[in-house]
């Protein structure tokens, strides 16, 4: 099998190797792929591996031995899945490798904007604290999740977990999905009443045509005043000039993100400096043992498939 990698950077930093897929064929690495590449390098292969470089009609359309796409992901938006469809190409994508990492990264946003951990440590930093005429020095306010309401708009494995952890602060947990949930601890509602009623939102839904643009000025409107705005799912799934203004105007206490609407950040991006509003460049899956995960599931989905029996399939 002739295998083409076509974004390995976006997968590790050197400290993993693709070794482990020399025993299915000639493997091919390249570190990144621009768009205009794509066609020419994935033209001879057999099988293409990557993350999230675009799979469209008009890059695979002279790909005539491609046989099988396996994503370093669980989303699967940056490809024709009707081409591949029409085509014969299989599709397997990498679903709840990431579910632990995704749900700790959603409390350590959600923790630190209500414990103001680093904020704290920066006042201590610049020797506020050896200022303070008392022991304990707390000028910027915190809260409690014991009692809050946390709602979380999709509820697949990682909505789940956060569910989970939720719970264990003593928090009650409101789901929004269209399909019915069957989990009698927590409760299913609208996304406006979640909205209405969240002390906390975090979004755990794909992007999709149904999806895109959910969380508008509108919707922002409705969240309690004072609430929290969490976001690990997509960017595409956010209004951004509307979460500024709903952060800038006071109307949410903050919100903690993971995923932007363009990725790496644009140099405009609105919430850029915004004093309330944390933002981490999409991380949330990128530690060592989930990518080791990620890798070894990939490993497991070409085996499959040479043994024709494919798994982690996806289809348009």
């Amino acid at each position: 099998m002739n295998i083409v990698i076509t974004d390995a950077d976006t997968v590790t930093g050197g400290d993993l190797s693709f070794d482990i897929f020399d025993r299915f064929g000639s493997v091919t690495v390249y570190g990144l792929t621009a768009p205009d590449e794509v066609a020419e390098r994935i033209k001879s292969a057999d099988i293409v591996l990557c993350n999230k470089t675009p799979m469209t009609a008009e890059n695979l359309k002279d790909a005539k031995n491609l046989k099988f796409i396996g994503l370093f992901a669980t989303g699967f938006n940056n490809i024709d899945l009707r081409f591949t469809d029409s085509h014969g190409i299989t599709v397997c994508n990498v679903p709840g490798y990431s579910t632990e990492a995704v749900a700790q990264q959603t409390f350590a946003l959600i923790l630190e904007l209500v414990n103001r951990t680093h904020d704290y440590n920066n006042l201590v930093a610049k020797g506020d604290w050896i200022k303070s005429r008392t022991f304990s020095f707390f000028p910027l306010p915190m809260l409690e999740l014991s009692g809050k309401t946390i709602g979380i708009v999709g509820y697949g494995s990682i909505g789940r977990r956060v569910a989970d952890i939720a719970k264990t602060f003593g928090m009650k947990v409101l789901v929004y999905k269209r399909h019915s949930v069957d989990d009698t601890s927590v409760t299913q509602v609208t996304l406006d009443e979640l909205l209405r009623k969240s002390d906390i939102v975090s979004l755990h839904c794909p992007l999709n045509a149904d999806s895109a643009d959910m969380m508008t000025k509108e919707n922002f409107a409705k969240m309690k005043k004072g609430a929290i705005f969490i976001n690990t799912a997509r960017g595409g799934l956010v209004d951004e000039h509307a979460l500024k203004e709903a952060l800038t105007t006071g109307h949410l206490l903050g919100a903690g993100l993971d995923v932007l609407r363009q990725e790496p950040m644009a140099a405009d991006c609105p919430l850029l400096g915004v004093d309330n509003c944390i933002i981490t460049p999409h991380v949330a899956w990128a530690g060592l043992e989930t990518r080791k995960r990620l890798m070894g599931i990939v490993e497991g989905n070409i085996e499959a498939f040479l043994k024709g029996s494919p798994v982690n399939t996806v289809r348009g």
